[in-house]
């Protein structure tokens, strides 16, 4: 397997790890503490891609190289997918405060729902990791 196979299955990998988790927490029922539980995995989507990251670069992102990209993508672009981003948390934490009240078959569509968004973002950032490694590998040294 070459090498940009072996980091994009160890990307699947991560990003199904934390959608599972993802999933599982969310399945949890809370009623009332649902803003709180959007908030633990807010943080653990941020790790997610900071792991992708590192698993194609091997090094951390640092807060210099995150603003780089961002003035590369454009503020336009950034502020669109950080407005769906919060939209999205905010949207799950409501439907999951409702599902709350459905009972297992609630807990069951709270977890598809949180663990679909993080493997959606996750997978938008591995795309744009991944075109990143492949620039930086097309050119010459």
């Amino acid at each position: 397997m070459s090498s940009l196979g072996k980091k994009r299955l160890d990307v699947a990998i991560a990003i199904a790890a934390c959608a599972i988790g993802g999933g599982g927490i969310s399945a949890a029922p809370t009623p009332g503490v649902e803003v709180p539980k959007q908030v633990v995995l807010t943080a653990s989507d941020i790790a997610m891609y900071t792991s992708i990251w590192k698993i194609y670069f091997q090094e951390e992102l640092s807060n210099k190289q995150l603003i780089d990209m961002l003035a590369e993508l454009g503020l336009v672009t950034v502020a669109a997918v950080g407005t769906a981003y919060i939209v999205s948390k905010a949207t799950t934490a409501i439907l999951c405060e409702i599902t709350d009240w459905l009972g297992p078959a609630g807990w069951g569509i709270a977890a598809a729902i949180a663990g679909s968004l993080t493997g959606l973002f996750g997978a938008t950032w591995a795309v744009y990791c991944d075109y990143i490694y492949r620039q930086k590998e097309q050119q010459p040294a």
